[in-house]
């Protein structure tokens, strides 16, 4: 059961990479006019989600230091979407996609410090492996080269990164995922929906659909991301997403027609042995 969740949400949130390659590839579309409808359709998602599945909400949600905690998160989020956006008017989207990779080595290593249950070598080890091998996956001749004022956002997140993912560990140990989830991306969407508003353009009901679909596949696979922080831990869950980006170039093959390199195929291959050596050792 603990493999689930993170599987599931890494095959989601592939799924709707993919998509997003799709709908950022048509006219039109650009990814101000992608993040600027998407803000809201995942706070309606996340709502939508909450009034089915009714998950508890008390005054215990609020003892304590949790209230502080639940800032300090919403906070690193949104400053981590705003660096983004800041970086996206001065790099190549892809460029900042490939930097993200780095986002798993400084939680994985802070994790196992501040958090005693995280310190499980027979996980930390390959989950380690595992992101490096990412990483090495993406390392070509110009990927890494950024501009000025890209610095900012990586800095942010190697720093902001781990603090998120320790926040949200620890509101997880009261907070329902699907409650918390509602909160992150309620503030998300009143502060930065606004900011792109202004970047949307008119778009066609065949990509407002696309929108729907992909916003719907995210913010799932985001609540089941959460299920496992709560469950198995920040390390095993960031291990078992390490698929994600796998499974990204392996749709993009074979339903994008992007070309086949052995070198991210040759990493797919070490996270999955990464996976199954905790597994076995766990």
């Amino acid at each position: 059961m603990a493999l689930l969740f993170p599987f599931l949400a890494a095959v989601l949130q592939a799924a709707s990479f993919t998509l997003d390659k799709a709908i950022l590839s048509l006219k039109r579309v650009n990814y101000k006019t992608y993040t600027g409808v998407s803000f809201p359709l995942i706070l309606l998602i996340t709502l939508a989600i909450f009034l089915i599945v009714r998950p508890p909400v008390s005054k215990e949600l609020f003892y304590g230091n949790l209230p502080l905690f639940l800032v300090f998160s919403i906070v690193l989020s949104l400053g981590t979407n705003l660096f983004f956006y800041r970086a996206l008017d001065h790099d190549h989207l892809n460029e900042i996609q490939t930097l993200d990779l780095f986002r798993n080595i400084p939680i994985i290593l802070f994790s196992s410090i501040w958090f005693a249950d995280e310190q499980n070598f027979s996980i930390l080890i390959p989950a380690l492996v595992a992101s490096l091998v990412i990483v090495w996956s993406h390392w070509g001749r110009n990927h890494f080269r950024m501009a000025r004022r890209t610095l900012p956002y990586f800095l942010w997140m190697i720093v902001a990164a781990p603090l998120e993912a320790a926040a949200n560990k620890t509101l997880l140990m009261v907070w329902h995922p699907i409650v918390l989830g509602l909160a992150v991306d309620g503030v998300a969407a009143c502060v930065l929906g606004p900011l792109f508003f202004r970047e949307e353009k008119k778009i066609t009901w065949r990509v407002f659909l696309l929108l729907i679909l992909t916003n719907l596949l995210t913010t799932v696979a985001w609540l089941f991301y959460f299920y496992s922080y709560q469950r198995s831990g920040i390390i095993y869950t960031v291990l078992l997403f390490s698929l994600m980006p796998f499974l990204v170039y392996l749709a993009s093959i074979f339903f994008l027609r992007e070309t086949f390199h052995w070198k991210k195929f040759a990493a797919f291959l070490i996270v999955l042995g990464s996976i199954a050596a905790a597994q076995i050792m766990a």
